[in-house]
């Protein structure tokens, strides 16, 4: 098991009950300071900079997840229960509760005693497996990969659309529009889709962006998916999306796949082309964000 390291004070906020009434935003701004003072750039003689900062990042990413955040706040309650417990008793009785576990153990319930210490190393389980799939999306982006992985109904319609042999267009009913402001980290098409599944199974997602907002299709599977979704604010509280149906003049371009007899089958654009499209919009944004940077 590794090292216990408590998140909340990497980032100098209070831990224990305190830490459960701290807002994403509280958590964010205590970690922007700490980054300004942690950054290897402020700090060329430590030879620990670079992963003291990496430290700050990975206590950040667990904290900002609502899933890995509510594991470590359980993880923390325990060991809080823990340390009360122990503080309640001297050494002897510590002592005798011990010799009395012992046999309660041996003779009564084996497995009872044990509860507690098991309960600690599954969540300590659960909570490495949420930072191991955080930092495993970090370095997916580091790569720049931001493949939306196809299921094998999402390659069965693919293979029906090149196989018809004429116009395909895509169900209007299906497609909604999102909206943002370009803010913070903003949003992936994988964070989009996780998103929608809410609604019911996603198809595709393409991106767009602009300097002061950004917004995205998402194709839904079903018309009663998209209808459970439409006009609705989700995502993030502290930059929400905001769902409509798409409007007739924006489809044409996006949806619509042209195959003649005479010409050469096209590549698929609903599924590659938005991809390559959306490649090409996230560059641009890196790219952004390093110039500002320097």
């Amino acid at each position: 098991m590794e090292a216990f390291v408590d998140h909340y004070l990497v980032l100098g906020l209070p831990s224990g009950e305190e830490a459960l009434k701290l807002t994403e935003q509280e958590i964010g701004k205590a970690y922007r300071s700490k980054a300004l003072e942690l950054h290897p750039d402020k700090r060329p003689d430590d030879p620990d900079a670079h992963e003291k900062f990496q430290s700050l990042k990975t206590s950040y990413e667990v904290l900002k997840d609502e899933k890995a955040r509510k594991l470590f706040d359980d993880l923390l309650r325990i060991k809080r229960e823990k340390e009360q417990k122990k503080s309640q008793v001297d050494s002897r009785r510590r002592k005798m509760m011990s010799d009395l576990e012992e046999r309660e153990r041996s003779a009564f319930a084996p497995n009872s005693a044990a509860r507690p210490c098991d309960e600690e190393e599954r969540i300590s389980r659960k909570l490495k497996e949420q930072v191991d799939r955080i930092r495993a999306q970090h370095a997916k982006k580091k790569r720049g990969g931001f493949e939306s992985p196809e299921s094998g109904v999402d390659k069965k319609r693919k293979e029906d659309r090149r196989g018809a042999g004429a116009s395909v267009e895509l169900d209007k009913e299906r497609v909604l529009k999102v909206s943002w402001e370009t803010i913070g980290e903003g949003y992936t098409a994988e964070r989009l889709r996780e998103v929608f599944s809410e609604f019911g199974e996603v198809e595709d997602v393409v991106i767009r962006s602009t300097k002061k907002k950004s917004s995205a299709l998402v194709v839904m599977a079903t018309k009663d998916g998209a209808v459970a979704a439409t006009r609705t604010l989700c995502g993030h509280l502290s930059n929400p999306l905001l769902v409509v149906p798409l409007q007739k003049a924006a489809q044409t371009d996006f949806f619509t796949v042209k195959k003649s007899a005479e010409a050469e089958p096209q590549s698929d654009i609903v599924g590659a082309g938005y991809q390559a499209y959306e490649d090409e919009v996230m560059q641009k944004l890196r790219k952004a964000a390093m110039n500002q940077k320097r």
